[in-house]
């Protein structure tokens, strides 16, 4: 057997068995925890992708395997979170029965974007839609917008109302035909990445001063960029 080869799919199996245990604690309403497990499975994701590349051992087998574990992690995971928040802001069950279960319209776009990531050819350096590891960060992170509300629980119902229209907006943003600027350097030059350079910076800036509040902001801020850019490109082009 070459253990070459099988380090990536190792750090695969990780990222995979975080997002088990992520479902567990979500099960244990440890919302916090839950967010953790996610972002300790994305970061698995992402060194599965570079010691595959860096060994030159990248293969269908891999491919397969790391869809397979973004399923869980980033599809399942943010989907049972979101039928779990919608769950509990229900109070008369017998009507409402159906509502939670949309929530997981996240797990299918996510599942959809993961099969169409596989074939499309386009996004080998770039993206088109949002990553489900972004996204799922995303959903992951709103319970500690739900407790930092200043308006807490009573807003139930507008509360309710806009986690249902995120979940739809989630499962459309990952599958939209939105090119998304690659957070990717191939070398030092600031003239080239100035963009990706101060996103990354205003990045860590609101990471220190809001901690997780601000990872919801920044998925938003790099799809807004991605959109002005597109734009701002296409008048320099026409």
């Amino acid at each position: 057997m070459n253990i070459k080869a099988q380090i990536p799919n190792l750090f695969t199996m990780l990222n995979l068995f975080c997002g088990c245990v992520a479902l567990a604690m979500v099960s244990d309403y440890k919302f916090d925890f839950a967010f953790y497990f996610v972002s300790l499975g994305i970061f698995f994701d992402f060194f599965d992708g570079f010691f595959a590349r860096k060994f030159n051992v990248a293969g269908p087998l891999g491919v397969q395997l790391d869809s397979l574990a973004d399923m869980v992690t980033s599809g399942v995971v943010p989907g049972y979170l979101m039928f779990t928040l919608l769950k509990g802001f229900i109070i008369d069950l017998s009507f409402w029965g159906f509502y939670p279960f949309l929530g997981f319209v996240i797990t299918l776009g996510a599942c959809y974007r993961l099969a169409k990531f596989n074939i499309d050819e386009r996004q080998s350096d770039n993206f088109i839609g949002l990553p489900t590891p972004a996204n799922a960060l995303f959903i992951m992170s709103i319970p500690f917008l739900i407790d930092n509300d200043p308006f807490g629980y009573k807003l139930t119902t507008i509360i309710k109302v806009g986690l249902l229209v995120i979940s739809f907006i989630s499962a459309y943003i990952m599958n939209a035909e939105i090119p998304l600027f690659s957070l990717k350097f191939k070398n030092f030059s600031f003239a080239k990445y100035k963009l990706q350079i101060f996103f990354l910076a205003f990045s860590v800036l609101m990471l220190i001063f809001l901690q997780i509040l601000a990872v919801p902001m920044i998925i938003i801020l790099y799809v807004l960029l991605s959109v002005i850019n597109n734009m701002v490109k296409k008048k320099v082009t026409i």
